[in-house]
Formats: structure tokens, sequence, C-alpha cells
């Protein structure tokens, strides 16, 4: 669970959490512990590390092991909490065109606290389809704007890969609406012509929320290929 951090403290917001903000989590639970070393390392927007932890709590209850392949993921929060929640991926790959320059800083920072991450998180500056996939993997994506979203789940789909994706900026000229613009509002639209799209390559499906006291684009789309439901793909 998250701590509670007060109703003036604000999830969404994206000001640095800072050492000024480590009393806020003050708790012993592996959040707390997350969260007092991004307030330490002092260049994460707060936002972030609540829409990351979120994620990734809800990824693991379905999906353990797998090489973690995290796409357009910036600082790699989102594949560094997972391992820490799953200690069982051997490792993970964040890829995005531009890595940023705090990245290095994050993770420093996550391996002195948990030594057992040092060398298991690489960071790849290109595009995403620069990365081979397996069947193996679990692909994510927190966040990737417009189509980049439907480019990360093509490409899951056609490794075979689990994959769980967080879609934001719905774009009507880049996305698809079908013919649901009628009923649903675009964005909605978009995200069940995924869920569909998934369905129909053979995949089970769950759809999702994070709360959205975190982020209004809060819907969380998961899936696997229904011959591996059920198996640890380790």
């Amino acid at each position: 669970m998250v701590s509670d951090s007060g109703p003036r403290f604000d999830q969404s917001s994206k000001a640095r959490l800072t050492t000024h903000d480590l009393g806020r989590f003050a708790g012993t639970t592996l959040f707390d512990r997350f969260a007092r070393t991004l307030c330490e390392a002092g260049c994460l927007p707060r936002k972030e590390l609540y829409e990351a932890w979120a994620v990734a709590k809800r990824v693991r209850r379905l999906f353990r092991g797998g090489r973690v392949v995290d796409m357009a993921g910036g600082h790699g929060l989102l594949a560094q909490a997972l391992l820490l929640l799953d200690d069982s991926s051997p490792n993970a790959i964040v890829v995005d065109r531009v890595v940023p320059s705090s990245a290095a800083a994050v993770s420093e920072a996550l391996t002195r606290v948990w030594p057992r991450l040092a060398g298991r998180v690489h960071f790849q500056a290109g595009d995403l389809g620069d990365v081979p996939l397996t069947a193996g993997d679990l692909v994510v994506s927190s966040h990737a704007c417009g189509a980049l979203t439907d480019a990360v789940l093509r490409r899951a789909a056609d490794a075979g890969a689990r994959v769980a994706v967080l879609p934001c900026c719905h774009d009507v000229d880049s996305c698809d609406v079908g013919a649901l613009g009628g009923w649903l509002d675009p964005a909605t639209a978009i995200d069940v012509l995924r869920a569909v799209a998934l369905e129909r390559r053979g995949y089970r499906v769950w759809t999702q929320q994070i709360p959205a006291a975190i982020t209004p684009k809060n819907r969380l789309l998961l899936a696997q290929p229904h011959e591996t439901v059920g198996t640890l793909q380790a």
C-alpha cells in the first residue's frame, strides 16, 4: 500500500521529490523505502514515483519472471520497480529515444540500497524496434504517447510476449477510433479497440485502472498469450 501522504500532497504533481519529502515516507514498507531513496536522489517528479509503483504492483499481480523490457522508459523507474517486486526476472532493458541525463543517478541511488540490482538494468538510446523481443519477455510502457503505445503492443504481440501499457495522449489522427466514436469518447474508443485487437491475436486481456489521483490517463491494459496463461516465464 502507498503510504498516507496527507491530503495536500498531490500525487499527480510534477514537482521534484527532495529530502524535504522524506518524512512523508517514514514507514517500513518496500514502497516507503523506494520513495525515500528517490527523495535522496532528488531528480524525479512526484508523479513518476506514484505512477511507476501503481503500474508495477498491478503488473506483478499477474505476471512473474521474464526479462523486463521497458519501452519509452525514460528513467527506467518502472523497470526497476518490477525487479524489486519480483526478483525472478533476471534483468531489464530500458529503451527510449533519449535517455534522461538523471537516469544514471536514479539507478545508482536504487542500487546503493538494493545491491542486487547492480548490473541488471541496461539503458539503450534508440528506437523501440532496435530491441529484439522474445516470447519470454515482459514488455511494459507507461504513458507512451499516442501511436507509440500501438507500436509497443504490436511489437509485443509479434513476439508473443506478455505486455502491459498505460496509454496517454490518444491521437485520433494516428490511433484507431473505429466505429465507436459515436458512443464513446475517442480516448476510450482507442483503448477498447486496442484490447479487442489483442484478443484477436490470441491474447487474454485484463483491463484495470491505477488511481485517478495520480493521473486521469489511468487505464492499464495487460495481456498474455492464451497458451502461456497460468505459467511462469522466468
